[in-house]
């Protein structure tokens, strides 16, 4: 039962949700600390500075408007980060790897293995039936060495 759940724990995707939430959360502080510190004072100089700039008061009540101004704008800023640099070249990568362009090291098919084999077999086989042991085709059992196939 334990090792189920360490296989669960380590398998890619749990990691990479948990590093994305912990940046995720370090880039919203962020963003919120920009928000707050310049975009926030610019709604209340705006909205007519003074002490009640950014906000209104009814019957002793002070509704701050520019706070919920400043949410919005710190969630569309996140929005979009997210989007352009995560969202975006996710798609890209995925629609890649659907039309067979992803780059990266390609490996030798079944066939093409089955093929060399085909080769190597043949060439013993011909060294055998000399029955010296040495191959009477020049050294490569009759075929260019590096020869495409």
């Amino acid at each position: 039962m334990l090792k189920g759940f360490k296989d669960f724990l380590l398998r890619g995707n749990v990691v990479d949700l948990a590093v994305a939430v912990v940046v995720g959360a370090a880039f919203t502080a962020v963003v919120s600390a920009f928000t707050n510190a310049f975009l926030k004072p610019l709604i209340q100089v705006f909205s007519g500075g003074g002490e009640f700039a950014g906000s209104f008061v009814v019957r002793g009540v002070v509704f701050d408007y520019a706070s919920f101004i400043n949410a919005i704008i710190t969630f569309l800023i996140t929005a979009a980060v997210i989007y352009f640099l995560v969202v975006v070249p996710l798609r890209i990568v995925e629609e890649r790897r659907r039309r067979g362009e992803e780059s990266g090291p390609s490996e030798p098919t079944d066939v093409e293995l089955l093929t060399e084999i085909r080769d190597l077999l043949r060439e013993q086989a011909a060294r055998s039936s000399t029955g010296d042991g040495r191959d009477t085709a020049g050294g490569a059992g009759g075929r260019i060495p590096y020869q495409d196939r």
